[in-house]
């Protein structure tokens, strides 16, 4: 399916399922086929799931408009305007976290039903009040670093038959880093906390205990900001949670959804 954003630019998404809407938004450079297993567990439970590439990734168009973490948010906002989904729950990894934070800093919360975030610590710069930031990134080197090549992100080995098809999209739409450059340093500027702080609906953080992006004492600190947090690291994996422990994110995930309905 297709979506044009009031900027004109074309965004592709999959909508399947019913019930409660889930949202999923993918981490910088990534399409949404790396959800395939969290879209499978999400539809049995008996949830409506939306699943969107960002401009720029996957099949979604790339453009030099809107090159911002505030553009994205409105995408979302547009999106789920135009699918009149009622109280959604905003699944996000990496960036696509962001994404979520930054729609609440935008639109508050009352469109939502809970936020999930998938390894993407708040405060990407570290400094004298936050060293859960990404990699080595502080105010001295901060652009200049993230040209630097980010790595690996995964610890553990991505099931063939997902890692095939990510490679597929991957070279149909390949990501150009160049030309996102100026969103991923507005995207790494930006502190969340505050957003955090004032949530009045459940965030449950998940991080990969190994991840080679960001320390994973960030999600429990995290957690403790929300008025309504919890948080959960996975043992073993990297930054791509979902994908390297499908199963233990699954059951993450599922366990913490049912407690919404209480």
């Amino acid at each position: 399916m297709e979506f044009k954003t009031s900027d004109g630019i074309t965004l592709a998404y999959d909508d399947q399922g019913t019930g409660t809407p889930v949202l999923i938004l993918t981490g910088i450079g990534g399409s949404r086929q790396i959800w395939q297993s969290q879209v499978k567990a999400l539809l049995a439970a008996g949830y409506r799931v939306i699943n969107v590439d960002a401009r720029n990734q996957g099949a979604s168009e790339h453009t030099a408009k809107g090159l911002r973490i505030s553009r994205h948010a409105v995408d979302v906002h547009e999106l789920i305007t135009h699918l009149q989904l009622p109280k959604v729950i905003l699944l996000g990894n990496s960036m696509g976290a962001a994404t979520c934070f930054a729609y609440v800093s935008l639109f508050g919360d009352s469109q939502l039903k809970a936020i999930i975030d998938v390894d993407q610590s708040p405060k990407m710069i570290n400094d004298a009040t936050w060293p859960y930031g990404y990699q080595d990134l502080d105010w001295a080197n901060f652009p200049t670093y993230l040209k630097l090549p980010m790595g690996k992100a995964t610890k553990k080995r991505i099931a063939d038959d997902l890692f095939a098809t990510v490679k597929t999209v991957a070279k149909a739409h390949p990501y150009d880093a160049d030309l996102n450059y100026p969103f991923l340093v507005d995207h790494a500027f930006q502190d969340w906390r505050d957003v955090i702080q004032t949530l009045k609906i459940p965030l449950l953080v998940v991080a990969g205990a190994k991840s080679p992006y960001f320390n994973s004492d960030f999600a429990k600190v995290t957690a403790t900001m929300a008025p309504k947090g919890q948080a959960a690291v996975l043992a073993g994996c990297g930054h791509i949670v979902m994908a390297e422990m499908p199963a233990a994110f699954n059951q993450t995930l599922l366990t913490f959804l049912k407690t919404l309905a209480n």
